[in-house]
Formats: structure tokens, C-alpha cells, sequence
């Protein structure tokens, strides 16, 4: 047993990720290192008490230590933890592949790690759809400026985030962007529902028309782009993109890694706009409740039916962990608890609760907005109250502000420590265009 203490070992020994190193390693900077969890609590070895705010980046539906799901893993494991599915299966994928499909209305589940896999299996199986099956042109595919699908090579190459991507351009393969209506600080008009004449839309058109017969996917999260600032679409934006890039005849590819299991109101986000019809879903993070890493990409039968013939059709692509039995148990409690006790009114009912308790925010002179949708409630952090904006990145004030506070009986508190342990998000983001 080493005798150097866990902050030591850490600084020693660890490389965390979207971490600026030498902010980690100054001798000033002491890390929280978190014992255990309950509910939307977290607690760090001194035993200080913190809220996960933002839910373990976005994972963590039900709280943490949810008995439910301890005992669905813990009955599993009794019983066998992993085994392959490479040409074998498992008592519990397919009961959660069919729970998946019914939720979303596709019919095929790929399950793979997490969020970036998930997205690296969708740009996948388009790709290879269309160039064995007599449309080989289509080799281009459409994201949202600021977009953020994950960190592998073809999720990197789908998102335009500078910031995180900046130094892997030359590995990355060609793809066109398009600036989103967002409803704060947006040169589009955003203020009302996006209808079919508005100038976003004539001019997503002419992109359509740009790319022409190459186009192969079109790519977004709906509704909210997460790791862009937590942009906010104006409805109607959804649909209609997503029917005119269908129409041009790209398959849909939707990133609800961070947008699925309710966080939105309704179990997926793309369901707030009924009429979207997306070839293909990404899901993740949520998906066991924030417990454990299971992906899936949902596909519809179209596309299965693209692969099927001889061996050189195959889609030759997987994980060691495909299918994790303790991950689809997880999962599969998870589910339960979506549909008894954290339902969609429930859900609903704590948006509308968080949106009036968060106007406290407002009064801030560095608040510049706070917006939500559902339980996603995002506040923006500005320099300039009156003109938007932005903060310097590098004064961090974005860290600094979720803190401790000093000052146990301020409003901001109260507000903070009465938050809901289901789907307990919340997020803070610097100044944005969209």
C-alpha cells in the first residue's frame, strides 16, 4: 500500500481528460476526489458535500446508489458479467434491444461503449450503406457549426468545435457545416418557431443544393447542442431540416447521447417534433442511469437490409464489451424506472419548477441569460450584461462559480441544495453565436 496520499497518486500518476495540466499539477490546486454518492449528492473524502449539477457529465438519471439499478447489477453478476457477442448472445441485449426499438420506432440495435462509438458506428453504417448499394457519390456529410459528436476520428471529423479539435485537422476527413438558429445572442431571427420560409431555412436549401447528389447524412442533436454551449433550437428547425436533407436524399443521423432518456421531456428529444423521422440514433451516457459505459445506434430495417448478401457486405466493426450483460441490466432498471417513477409528467413538472426557481440567476451581473429545455437548464456566463459579451476563457470563471459558496444562506444555495436527485442538470457556458 503506497503511503503517499490519493491527491499525490493522482498528480503523480493520472491524466484526466479535458484537463489543462498544469492548472492540474500547480502545488495551489487541491482536486475533489469523491468517496461516494447519494441521490443528487456528492461527497469528496473531508466529507464535503457538493450537487451534481450536471448530472456526472450528463449520465446520471435517477440519483446516485438508486437501489433499483444496485440490485439489477448486483443479481446479474451473480450470474455472469460479460461474455462475447461475436457470433454469440446474452439473456438481457435483447429485451433492451427491444425496449430501444420501441421507444424510437427504428427496429435495429447496434450496441457498442459510449457516445463517440455510437456516433462512429452511425457515420459507419451510412457510409458503407451507399457504397454498396449503387449510390457511391455520397461520401459528404452535413453537421451543425459548434457541433460536438465525441473524440474517435469520423465523431471528430462530424463536429466543428476548434476548441477541442483544432490540432487533429489533418486526420480528419471533409464535411460541410451549417450555422443553427439558437435562441440567445443568434443572428437568425429565433425568437418564434422556425417556419419553412424563414431565411435559416432558404438558406440550409441552398447548402442542400451545394452538396447535391454527394450528401450521405445529415447529423445534429436535436434541440440542444450539448458541448457547444448548450444552444438551444428554436422548434420546428428539427423537422424541417431533417425532411429537406431526407429529401436530398440523405439518411438522418441523430446524437441523442446527451438528449436521450427524458432529459428533454419526453423520452427522446426529436419526439418534442413529431414528424421527424430519423435512419439512425446514437445513444449513450443515460442509457444505464449513469452507471455503467453501454452505447447503442439505433438503425431502421432499410438500412439493415442494405448489408445483407454475401460475406464482403458484412458491417466489420465492434467492441470487446458489445452487449455488456451487467451494462444491459443496468439499462433495462433504468427503463423501469423511466416509465413508473420517473415519468414524462414527473419530468415535466421539474422543468417547470427549475425554470422558476432558476430567475434568481437573472439578477447576477454576470448572467446574461438562463434558458431551458425540460430538465436542461443552461446559464449563460457574460463579461457584459448589456451588450452579451463574452467571457475570457482564460480567467475560468465558468469553474470557479461552481465552487462551494462562502455564504450557506444565499438564495443561490437554497436553490442549489433543494434540486431533485431524477435528472438533476444543470449546466454553465460562456457567451455563443449561433
Amino acid at each position: 500500500m503506497s503511503s503517499l496520499s490519493l491527491t499525490e497518486l493522482d498528480k503523480r500518476h493520472l491524466w484526466h481528460p479535458f484537463t489543462p495540466l498544469d492548472l492540474w499539477l500547480d502545488e495551489a490546486h487541491q482536486p475533489i476526489i469523491i468517496t461516494r454518492g447519494q441521490g443528487s449528492t456528492l461527497w469528496d473524502e473531508k466529507g464535503q458535500a457538493y450537487l451534481d449539477g450536471n448530472s456526472s457529465i450528463w449520465t446520471n438519471l435517477h440519483g446516485h446508489a438508486r437501489p433499483e439499478i444496485n440490485d439489477a447489477i448486483k443479481n446479474q453478476l451473480d450470474r455472469i458479467a460479460h461474455s462475447s457477442f461475436l457470433g454469440l448472445s446474452n439473456e438481457l441485449a435483447p429485451r433492451l434491444a427491444e425496449k430501444l426499438c420501441q421507444a424510437t420506432g427504428l427496429s435495429r440495435c447496434f450496441f457498442s461503449d459510449d457516445g463517440s462509438t455510437a456516433m462512429e458506428a452511425a457515420l459507419k453504417i451510412v457510409w458503407q450503406y451507399f457504397q454498396q448499394n449503387g449510390q457511391v457519390e455520397r461520401q459528404l456529410f452535413l453537421s451543425l457549426d459548434s457541433a460536438y459528436h465525441g473524440d474517435t476520428i469520423g465523431a471528430m471529423s462530424l463536429g466543428h468545435s476548434p476548441v477541442f479539435h483544432r490540432h487533429y485537422g489533418n486526420l480528419l476527413f471533409e464535411t460541410y457545416k451549417f450555422a443553427a438558429p439558437s435562441r440567445y445572442c443568434c443572428p437568425w431571427n429565433s425568437s418564434n418557431p422556425v417556419r419553412e420560409e424563414d431565411a435559416v431555412i432558404v438558406e440550409f436549401k441552398k447548402v442542400l443544393q451545394q452538396i447535391g447528389p454527394r450528401l450521405a447524412g445529415y447529423v445534429l442533436e436535436p434541440r440542444v447542442q450539448g458541448a457547444a454551449g448548450f444552444i438551444m433550437h428554436p422548434p420546428g428547425f428539427l423537422e424541417i431540416t431533417t425532411r429537406l436533407a431526407r429529401e436530398a436524399g440523405a439518411k438522418i443521423i441523430l446524437d441523442e447521447v446527451m438528449t436521450g432518456f427524458g432529459r428533454t421531456g419526453p423520452l427522446f428529444a426529436f419526439q418534442h417534433e413529431p414528424p421527424t423521422r430519423p435512419d439512425l440514433i446514437a445513444l449513450a451516457k443515460g442509457l444505464t442511469g449513469g452507471y455503467l459505459p453501454l452505447a447503442a445506434t439505433l438503425v431502421t430495417e432499410e438500412i439493415v437490409d442494405g448489408f445483407r448478401g454475401d460475406l464482403s457486405r458484412t458491417f466489420y466493426h465492434g467492441h470487446s464489451y458489445t452487449g455488456n450483460a451487467l451494462g444491459c441490466a443496468a439499462a433495462l432498471a433504468s427503463f423501469d424506472l423511466l416509465e413508473t417513477l420517473h415519468h414524462q409528467t414527473h419530468r415535466e413538472r421539474m422543468g417547470k419548477w427549475m425554470e422558476q426557481e432558476s430567475q434568481v440567476f437573472l439578477t447576477h451581473p454576470q448572467v446574461g441569460n438562463v434558458r431551458r429545455e425540460g430538465t436542461i437548464l443552461a446559464i449563460e456566463l457574460v463579461a457584459d450584461k448589456t451588450t452579451g459579451q463574452g467571457l475570457n476563457p482564460s480567467l475560468r470563471t465558468a469553474p470557479k462559480s461552481v465552487r462551494p459558496p462562502s455564504v450557506t444562506d444565499s438564495s443561490l444555495v437554497r436553490w442549489a441544495m433543494s434540486f431533485s436527485s431524477c435528472l438533476p442538470m444543470a449546466a454553465q457556458t460562456t457567451k455563443s453565436s449561433g
